[in-house]
């Protein structure tokens, strides 16, 4: 199935959405960017996903990300069924905070290998599943995350990811097993001591192996 890697150039799409017709390079404009895709409109967990979505842009904007969600409805749909969607956030009558894209055809979910063959609608058709892909601010693809149509995803998660990518595109540095940020990140086993203590001024700290290995480096930044 067509899709796209990681460090690709997204595709410049053009689509029609719910806040008209976008060509998604010119959407992004110097922005970091986040699609993430829904199986169907007037689906429960699709309902709660961008109920939650909608409730954390302010968090999205800090980190200078444009969001932007699709769909295999129509534009119509996607503009109904975005009252249900911000009822269900506790905020009726406001509008939906951010556009979503109509593929009705499938087109745009062929192309980034977006479809889960084991979910179907009542006509048999492939459903989407609930792709991630966080794009950077030089158009390509920075992370993508795949789940399947019956999981509804943690966008928690997805903010601590932005925030872990973000760092470690401006600083040599990785983030461990669980990090959030504020805590101790990881030196990249590329720079060479020297470098890193010149980089970071709050210090570099190693923790002892077994194998004698100085490979965990930490440090704060």
């Amino acid at each position: 199935m067509p899709g796209i890697l990681l460090g690709e150039l997204f595709p410049n799409f053009e689509a029609d959405t719910t806040s008209g017709r976008i060509k998604f390079h010119d959407f992004l404009g110097d922005s970091w960017g986040i699609l993430f895709s829904h199986p169907a409109d007037y689906t429960p967990v699709c309902t709660t996903e961008l109920a939650r979505a909608a409730k954390l842009t302010d968090e999205f904007k800090k980190r200078g990300v444009k969001m932007i969600a699709l769909s295999i409805d129509s534009v119509e749909d996607h503009k109904n069924w975005s009252k249900d969607v911000m009822a269900y956030a506790n905020e009726a009558g406001s509008p939906l905070p951010f556009p979503i894209i109509a593929d009705e055809k499938r087109e745009l979910s062929v192309q980034l290998g977006m479809l889960d063959p084991d979910e179907r609608n009542k006509a048999g058709l492939p459903l989407t599943a609930r792709c991630v892909f966080v794009i950077g601010p030089d158009k390509k693809l920075k992370l993508s995350i795949l789940y399947p149509a019956t999981t509804g995803r943690n966008f928690d998660e997805i903010l601590r990811v932005i925030d872990s990518l973000q760092l470690t595109a401006q600083k040599k540095v990785a983030t461990p097993v669980d990090w959030k940020p504020g805590e101790k990140v990881m030196v990249v086993p590329s720079l060479p001591d020297s470098e890193a203590t010149a980089l970071f001024p709050n210090g570099v700290t190693t923790k002892e192996m077994p194998s004698g290995k100085k490979y965990l480096r930490y440090t704060q930044i």
